[in-house]
């Protein structure tokens, strides 16, 4: 094997993102499909104590975004966690990391996708035949405007931000009218328990943060923006949030049946009658912007990796056109219509696609964390972020269940790869800066 490049080696720099599109791809890839089924079913588990959940899990989704993003600015780069776990500790377990980040991905976003497809069939009266082909549709577009550069990118994610936002607080404010405040009780049905359950699944609702951190390089200024991106951000979800779990309960828009589409019983309260076609246009929305954000993500890490002599050396090819990970986006788009074959199949169900990534994703959580504590040690708000959020995300760890058995795959995916292409392991790490 040819000596290991620079890991310091990253994209060429396509694009300066501005403030305002910088809090949108933040925003965009945090607020993806959780808030289409989750206030409902958080609601039906502990009635509307699951407020208190919400509102926990929105303080703590603080350190974990901060430690990604004091991080992005003391090492901008394209392998994102994966490059921070490389400088904080070695090569081999960043690009462990890089490995779970990136299997998560292929199997994340055609998850978002799938679920916004299905509410979109469902308010269109499409039928579940077009579930697939609308799926398409928006990895298509999640691929081609990364194809095309993060300018593009970033002006696209600003639209269907603003979009979603809009939309958001529409149905919130239009339902008012319906808030009962003997909705509110009796608060606790379920009792303590239950709340805790809720904020298990509500952690979910806060992840993303880590893809924008393969990003941070087309920022305009990293050191200015990142830390204002990612608070204004965080607030402005967590209002989201709060205010759409706060009218599903109000309303009563949950309860057997309608728990896992509360968003169109809300928008129905709303709109009335147009409720339906507006839940079409707002789930394409809220699926667009996540899928952009994770593909770009995905498609960079995969050039960092082979660029590292960590994956193929074809995914490190770039657009002679644009500069862009072709080759990365090219796995992704592989990747995807294999996933989307085997769905069709019906061997793999919806449910079981969403639980598969978790415990990667987690473990990529818990690694960026890792590293805050090395390479944040000088700060004090570096220390204190970065340790919350490795409790936080270890204790999360403990409830993945069987979907532990994919991170398990992954790094017997990895293993192979380097026993078959690293002779010399010791050259590796003498070759690693």
């Amino acid at each position: 094997m040819k000596p290991l490049p620079d890991i310091d080696s990253s994209l060429p720099k396509t694009a300066s993102l501005n403030l305002r599109q910088i809090i949108a791809l933040y925003i965009g890839s945090v607020l993806g499909s959780g808030i289409l089924l989750l206030p409902g079913l958080t609601a039906e588990l502990a009635g509307p104590a699951s407020l208190l959940a919400w509102l926990i899990m929105s303080l703590l989704a603080i350190p974990m975004a901060l430690t990604m993003g004091l991080l992005s600015i003391k090492l901008p780069h394209a392998g994102g966690v994966s490059h921070f776990v490389s400088r904080a500790f070695n090569p081999a377990i960043g690009s462990l990391v890089g490995y779970y980040f990136l299997l998560s991905a292929i199997m994340a976003v055609p998850v978002i996708a799938l679920t916004g497809a299905g509410y979109t069939c469902s308010a269109f009266v499409l039928g579940d035949s077009a579930r697939i082909p609308v799926t398409a549709c928006i990895l298509a577009i999640g691929l081609l405007s990364n194809y095309l550069g993060m300018k593009l990118t970033g002006q696209i994610q600003l639209a269907v931000v603003v979009a979603t936002i809009g939309i958001l607080v529409g149905a919130v404010l239009g339902s008012l009218h319906s808030i009962d405040p003997a909705n509110m009780t009796p608060f606790l049905p379920h009792g303590w328990i239950s709340v805790g359950h809720s904020a298990t699944l509500i952690f979910w609702c806060f992840l993303g943060w880590e893809a924008i951190s393969h990003v941070t390089e087309e920022f305009e200024d990293p050191r200015r923006d990142v830390l204002k991106g990612t608070i204004i951000a965080s607030v402005l979800i967590s209002i989201l949030y709060l205010a759409t779990v706060s009218a599903v309960i109000g309303t009563h828009s949950y309860g057997p049946g309608i728990s896992e589409v509360s968003l169109i019983h809300l928008i129905g309260i709303a709109a009335g009658q147009n409720g339906m076609f507006i839940t079409g246009f707002v789930t394409l929305f809220i699926t667009i912007a996540p899928s952009i954000a994770y593909i770009g993500a995905a498609s960079r890490l995969a050039y960092t990796l082979a660029q590292n002599g960590s994956a193929p050396q074809r995914l490190s090819l770039l657009s002679r056109r644009y500069s862009t990970p072709v080759g990365g986006l090219l796995f992704l788009m592989v990747c995807f219509a294999v996933i989307l074959l085997v769905y069709s199949t019906g061997i793999v169900s919806l449910a079981t696609l969403i639980q598969i990534p978790n415990a990667t994703f987690i473990l990529t959580y818990l690694g960026g964390s890792a590293a805050g504590l090395v390479l944040l040690k000088e700060s004090g708000l570096g220390r204190i972020v970065s340790g919350i959020s490795f409790l936080l995300t270890g204790a999360i760890l403990f409830f993945v269940g069987w979907a532990i058995v994919w991170p398990i795959l992954v790094t017997i995916a990895w293993w192979i790869y380097r026993t078959i292409t690293i002779k010399d392991l010791k050259a590796f790490y003498q070759n690693r800066i």
